[in-house]
């Protein structure tokens, strides 16, 4: 029994059936809309799918909004961090909040994680609903209507829409319409795709202190990689099960505490940006 948590939480393509002898998941022709590039490489999660090859566009690039309370700025929707977010001064309709990718870029998929700012209840309910807009534009002029949720009925905090086609943006604008409770807050505005740019350069040296009183903890640092916003440091106790995955932003080190003080341990790095990851670095034991 064993996971693949690389990605975890990028979107995936999920198996058409769970059993490779009836051609399921774990057969990478089972994922005919995903491209060769997309599949090279990429291990298949256990019990399925792959990883769409979509990657986070706009994380901590520059975002503008209708209003702001307080201290809720505007970057705090694309900063990765499930402790902040962003909030309007209010639940109006035509509040909205705007991400800038940087240049154009092909966009896959958004993500919409509302936040719970002066919400006047918590938890699922049936009768209540979200309603929006999201607009693209190639240079914050002219817009197009991409996703219109005007009409949804339902309770969607956490909102994920795939588009049927790709399109080529390089602003992404969130319109409020209706709020369920509380005011328009977001606390992750995320688009998918890929950036049309170059890939990250690679990790030039992993390295593992692993400690000796306690072999449970090491010390993992490694060089920044100027155009990379995160790394994937995979692990595991063999050299071919580096399954599992610890996903770093904008840090060079981690203080690792989950090993088994009795194995030696296999690492390596990568480091990913809008446009993809580079290659890994070789596979270190660590004893």
């Amino acid at each position: 029994m064993w996971c693949n948590t690389s990605f975890g939480d990028y979107p995936h393509y999920l198996p058409a059936s769970p059993n490779p002898s009836e051609g399921g998941a774990l057969d990478p022709g089972n994922f005919k809309n995903l491209s060769k590039e997309s599949r090279s490489g990429i291990p298949p999660l256990g019990g399925g799918g792959a990883f769409a090859g979509w990657y986070l566009l706009n994380y901590k690039k520059p975002v503008t909004v209708s209003s702001t309370l307080g201290s809720f700025y505007a970057n705090n929707a694309v900063d990765e961090s499930i402790k902040t977010y962003w909030s309007a001064v209010s639940a109006d309709k035509g509040e909205w909040i705007q991400t800038d990718l940087g240049n154009v870029s092909t966009v896959n998929a958004i993500q919409i994680n509302y936040a719970d700012q002066d919400a006047e209840f918590l938890g699922k309910q049936t009768t209540t609903y979200h309603q929006y807009k999201i607009y693209s534009s190639s240079d914050g002029k002219k817009w197009d209507v991409l996703i219109d949720k005007s009409n949804n009925k339902t309770d969607v905090p956490h909102d994920y829409v795939e588009l049927e086609k790709p399109v080529q943006a390089r602003f992404i604008k969130l319109e409020n319409i209706h709020m369920p409770t509380g005011k328009f807050a977001i606390s992750g505005l995320r688009v998918f795709g890929n950036g049309n740019g170059k890939k990250p350069d690679a990790v030039k040296n992993l390295i593992v202190l692993r400690t000796e009183k306690d072999k449970r903890s090491a010390y993992i640092k490694w060089p920044p990689v100027d155009n990379a916003f995160a790394y994937n440091l995979y692990y595991g106790t063999a050299p071919d099960k580096l399954y599992n995955n610890i996903m770093v932003h904008d840090l060079n080190e981690y203080w690792f505490k989950a090993m088994d003080s009795q194995k030696p341990y296999y690492f390596t790095i990568e480091a990913i940006n809008e446009n993809g990851v580079s290659e890994k670095t070789k596979i270190q034991k660590v004893e």
